[in-house]
C-alpha cells in the first residue's frame, strides 16, 4: 500500500490544482490515513497533504476543521511556514488576534521575506489596537 502513496499524493495535487476539491480532499485523506498506518512517509509530504486538505476546508468555510488540519501539518513538519500562515489567516478572520499574531510572527521567523505574512501581521496589529480602542 505504501508504494501507492506517492501516486495518491500526486493525484490529489492534480485534483487540487484543477479545483476538483471534493476528489482532492478524499485523496488527501486516503494519503494521510495510509501514511499514519504505514509510518513510512516523508514528514514534508504528510504536512503538505494536511495543509492542502486544510485549504479545501477553508474554502468551504469549515474554519474549525481547517485550523485542525493546519495544526496537524505544523506537527508533521514544524519548518513548513505555509500552514502557520494559513492558520493565522483563520485566527485573524475569527478575531483571535493574539493567535494570528503568533502564527504570522512564526512565519516571519522562518522566512523574513514572506510578504503576505508581513502585511497580515501589520493588519492584525492594527485591528487588534482598534478593538482595544473601542473597548472590546
Amino acid at each position: 500500500m505504501e508504494q501507492d502513496n506517492p501516486q495518491i499524493l500526486e493525484h490529489a495535487h492534480s485534483e487540487f490544482k484543477n479545483q476538483n476539491f471534493k476528489c482532492a480532499e478524499l485523496l488527501y485523506t486516503k494519503f494521510i490515513s495510509s501514511c499514519l498506518q504505514s509510518r513510512d512517509c516523508k514528514a514534508s509530504h504528510l504536512a503538505t497533504a494536511y495543509n492542502n486538505r486544510g485549504q479545501i476546508k477553508y474554502l468551504r468555510v469549515d474554519f474549525g476543521e481547517a485550523v485542525e488540519d493546519f495544526s496537524l501539518a505544523i506537527q508533521s513538519d514544524s519548518s513548513f511556514e505555509t500552514p502557520f500562515y494559513n492558520r493565522g489567516l483563520i485566527h485573524y478572520r475569527l478575531g483571535f488576534f493574539n493567535d494570528a499574531k503568533s502564527d504570522f510572527q512564526q512565519v516571519l521567523k522562518m522566512n523574513p521575506d514572506f510578504e503576505d505574512a508581513k502585511v497580515s501581521l501589520k493588519q492584525t496589529l492594527l485591528d487588534q489596537q482598534h478593538k482595544i480602542d473601542r473597548g472590546y
